[in-house]
């Protein structure tokens, strides 16, 4: 459905995709994931056509994105990161518009506007000026926009921001529901989110591909146990002793509002149980374990391994 080849992006002194090829195939749900500033924007605008790349070819159902752009457009609906919207126009009178501009058919025109109302939950603000509505409505109206064509592509850019955690819910349903009629590239920070509804993850890093694989190989790769610790003393004492414990592997420290009180990630491979080496550790270092606790290795954790690989200094 989507075939993208040595796609580059140059603006001025900066390489935002770098030589990028990848296809996505009909019906797929993909998560499109990366850092901010990896390229996923950028090359989201480029498969929609709405910048051209430096070098490279997208085509999508055969279509030359830049050549055959009308072509194309009639297949894809974008809902892009900051959704523009007429701020004046009310909900309805909005879409209509919109539809219009997608060259909906007139006797179709009120059944795909409803319809597009009906699945993001704005029907209830259809006479509403769009000024007056919260961020989450303005998102959800730019949804509704994405839809009126009824696209055999949708790509949507983080598609839940400024949305509650009820809303959220509601929209990874609709996406859920839409990837089983449409072909899907979803770009999100949400990555539990992704685990739920990507058939196939691509992570972008620095614009080039890091990683391509469902998300249950993702998680496979990595072959060690995280125990999550929560501990009050002196954190150089503590980090110190628990990199002298041989199983351990990675022994990562997150910030707290407390300066006394640290967490810690330790990495550990699957067939060892370090939980009684960790506890005589940190008695021996006269600190005090507030938490122990065991945590299944998550898309997350996966997708800062990827993404930071490249930025960690080679030790002596």
């Amino acid at each position: 459905m989507i075939k993208i080849e040595h796609l580059t992006k140059k603006f001025t002194d900066a390489l935002a995709v770098d030589d990028l090829s990848f296809e996505v195939q009909k019906g797929e749900v993909i998560g499109f994931l990366g850092p901010n500033g990896a390229g996923k924007t950028t090359t989201m605008r480029m498969l929609t056509g709405f910048i051209p790349p430096t070098q490279g070819k997208i085509t999508i159902a055969g279509y030359d994105v830049f050549s055959d752009s009308l072509a194309t457009r009639k297949l894809i609906g974008y809902l892009p990161e900051n959704t523009p919207l007429y701020q004046d126009m009310r909900v309805e009178e909005y879409l209509n518009y919109r539809a219009r501009l997608k060259r909906v058919p007139k006797n179709k025109l009120r059944e795909n506007v409803n319809y597009a109302m009906e699945k993001c939950w704005i029907t209830d603000v259809r006479h509403k000026i769009i000024g007056h509505l919260s961020k989450g409505y303005k998102q959800r109206v730019g949804l509704a926009d994405s839809l009126l064509h009824d696209p055999k592509i949708l790509i949507l850019d983080e598609p839940t921001i400024g949305l509650d955690p009820n809303q959220i819910r509601q929209v990874r349903d609709l996406i859920k529901e839409l990837g089983k009629e449409h072909t899907i590239i979803l770009s999100t920070h949400i990555l539990p989110e992704v685990e739920m509804i990507c058939s196939r993850v691509i992570i972008i890093n620095k614009g080039k591909i890091a990683a391509t694989d469902t998300p249950q190989n993702l998680m496979k790769r990595n072959k060690n146990n995280l125990l999550k610790l929560e501990v009050k003393g002196n954190l150089n004492t503590i980090k110190d002793a628990l990199q002298k414990i041989e199983a351990i592997n990675t022994v990562s420290v997150f910030p707290t509002i407390n300066k006394d009180i640290h967490k810690f990630s330790l990495e550990y491979s699957y067939n060892q149980d370090i939980r009684e080496d960790v506890f005589n550790t940190i008695v021996e270092s006269k600190a005090t374990l507030r938490e122990m606790r065991l945590e299944k290795i998550s898309l997350e954790d996966i997708f800062v391994q990827i993404t930071t690989e490249e930025e960690e200094p080679e030790s002596d």
